[in-house]
């Protein structure tokens, strides 16, 4: 069975040609011309991955793409014109897992979305289960437990906390963790994973003296876990 697709999309050059060459590429697409209609699309016949432009009538992009995480962990590949750097780390934040800044090739939109889509299947296609004192990271069921509570974690946090897990004491730049985790070239600050990090200790802080998310200065983070 085919792929689905769903552009959201205003400017309908753009969304069509972005439907053209899809449908050339053997996915089926869906499209929508402003944001509340897309999240109308997207709960009737969710895709297996949303193309989501940020500037929308009805519902702007940002807006769309919390609504989305709030219910799916669906691939969302954000497109826009704008290419600050604010731009990028907040649409990442929200849970976005690309962005890719107008105007654009084809050819890259079209790799991109293989990459995001062989990513998610490699993620869904594995059992990963990791567990520490007082820390259960399951990305199965996509669940972070701290203590006995289980603790509501948007997705790029928690991929991003059991990327360094595996890998305990191992430090990873800011570059690298870009790269492995949200799996494409950055070419702006890396505040993001600052941002995560941070984020991450805030619910982690103080749960257990066995383990803690360290900052390498200069260098980037590692996962320190004693007796790993």
């Amino acid at each position: 069975m085919a792929k689905r697709v769903l552009i959201v999309e205003d400017e309908a050059n753009i969304s069509q040609l972005l439907r053209l060459y899809l449908e050339k590429d053997g996915f089926s697409v869906e499209a929508a011309a402003d944001g509340g209609a897309g999240l109308v699309a997207f709960r009737q016949n969710p895709p297996d991955l949303v193309l989501l432009d940020i500037m929308l009538p009805v519902m702007d992009g940002w807006a769309l793409c919390r609504e989305i995480r709030a219910e799916s962990k669906v691939p969302i590949i954000m497109l826009t014109a704008k290419g600050e750097t604010y731009d990028k780390v907040s649409g990442l934040e929200m849970g976005a897992d690309d962005y890719i800044v107008k105007p654009f090739e084809m050819k890259e939109v079209l790799a991109r979305i293989h990459a995001v889509m062989r990513r998610y299947g490699h993620a869904a296609d594995a059992a990963r289960r990791l567990a520490f004192d007082q820390l259960v990271i399951d990305m199965d069921s996509y669940t972070l437990t701290v203590g006995e509570k289980t603790v509501d974690t948007p997705p790029k946090e928690l991929e991003l906390l059991f990327h360094l897990a595996s890998s305990p004491n191992r430090v990873f730049t800011r570059n690298q963790l870009l790269d492995e985790v949200w799996g494409f070239d950055y070419f702006g600050d890396s505040r993001t994973v600052d941002v995560h990090v941070k984020r991450l200790r805030e619910k982690l802080e103080g749960v257990s003296d066995r383990w803690s998310l360290k900052t390498v200065w200069g260098v980037g983070y590692k996962f320190e876990a004693l007796g790993e």
